[in-house]
């Protein structure tokens, strides 16, 4: 059987690599829809390829240079238009590739029309995480992440219950053995030149700073429903495990791999089924023969640890800790502020703040539209 695919944020590093095992295996899937924000020439070579019935574009403008180019398709524009295509009745899964909180609407949306969802949208269960996985439940929609390191957990648990610690592993970023002095003087090249993944920008300083693997913890508390002290975080320079799970009989299994995203992709496209799909170089064990593991330096990367703080306390304090670090880390693409800043702001910020418990959406919203205004000001007068 087809199986009907939705994808927002079809232009993104994600969105892009998820086409290409769409392609190479073009008798599983069909493209429904896709969306993207302004890079509207490659949506049109996506369009072209793939013949979607629905496309959301990020303004009005595009919107109408897409719908005269293509007068046989469905045009949306702005967030109304990746919720319109979220509700679609004909996709059976939602792909959630875009960056920032704009995924969270439209995966509740999805869910609440009992579309599966596959997560590559690390805001949904940061900010709302108690919400999404409680709706996910009650309709019977099944949360498949993206992510090579939930991906790897969510692989290596399998039915068993019997699950003591997650084991989340980094490669440690660009600054792994950079001193605090060096980091305090680190330009955006070097902040932006990981040793393993090609990633987006922002992706890509949530990695240098370890905030990435701060809210991949987040979202393993809440795709994994455990205890935060029972998640570890372990550097592993080679990334060639992307996580582990140990048991309860104290026997580990880890799931190997060279540094792919076209996998875990797959498997969240295909799952449960493994099947053949893009050739990608094996797992070489002789190549691969070391293997290094260390303990996280917190003191080197305070925003790992702010993060899981942040996580601890639950309700709008990861919302809070989110929002502020991505309009500091905009501001350090901007080279408004420098590196080690990006901590400090988002450490000011949350220090400051009253969080709400068990809150709404709309509250949690409204604390992240407040937060980033806050932080925003806050950047301008420093």
């Amino acid at each position: 059987m087809v199986k009907r695919i939705a994808i927002l944020g079809s232009t993104g590093s994600i969105g892009t690599q998820a086409l290409e095992v769409v392609e190479k295996l073009k008798d599983k899937f069909e493209i429904i829809a896709l969306s993207a924000g302004n890079n509207t020439n490659l949506l049109i070579e996506q369009i072209k390829k793939f013949h979607p019935m629905f496309v959301s574009v990020k303004n009005e403008n595009d919107a109408k240079i897409i719908q005269d180019k293509f007068p046989g398709i469905y045009v949306f524009n702005g967030e109304t238009g990746i919720n319109k295509i979220a509700e679609l009745p004909m996709i059976d899964m939602l792909l959630v590739a875009v960056s920032g909180k704009i995924g969270l609407k439209p995966t509740i949306t999805a869910i609440e029309n009992k579309k599966d969802i596959a997560l590559a949208n690390k805001e949904t269960l940061v900010m709302a995480g108690d919400i999404v996985m409680k709706l996910a439940k009650e309709n019977n929609v099944k949360i498949i992440p993206v992510d090579s390191e939930h991906s790897a957990i969510f692989q290596c648990i399998g039915d068993s219950k019997s699950v003591k610690h997650l084991i989340i592993t980094a490669s440690g970023g660009p600054f792994r053995n950079s001193t605090i002095e060096e980091m305090e003087h680190a330009d955006l090249s070097e902040t932006l030149n990981h040793p393993r993944w090609k990633m987006g920008k922002k992706i890509t300083v949530d990695s240098a700073t370890l905030m990435n693997k701060g809210l991949e913890v987040i979202e393993a508390h809440h795709l994994f429903n455990f205890k935060y002290d029972d998640i570890k975080v372990v550097i592993h320079p080679q990334s060639y495990v992307h996580s582990a799970v140990e048991f309860s009989d104290g026997s580990v299994i880890a799931q190997l791999g060279i540094p792919s995203m076209h996998i875990p992709i797959q498997y969240a496209l295909t799952y449960p089924d493994r099947i053949e799909g893009i050739e990608t170089e094996s797992f070489d064990f002789i190549k691969a023969s070391k293997l290094e593991f260390y303990e996280p330096d917190f003191d080197k990367f305070p925003s790992l640890k702010l993060a899981i703080e942040m996580g601890k306390k639950g309700g709008t304090y990861p919302v809070c800790m989110n929002a502020a670090n991505e309009e500091a880390v905009f501001a350090f693409l901007e080279k408004k502020i420098n590196y080690l800043d990006i901590y400090k702001i988002t450490n000011d910020i949350c220090n400051r703040y009253k969080g709400i418990n068990n809150p709404t959406i709309e509250q949690i919203i409204e604390e992240d539209e407040k937060i980033r205004e806050i932080t925003r000001n806050h950047i301008k007068e420093m």
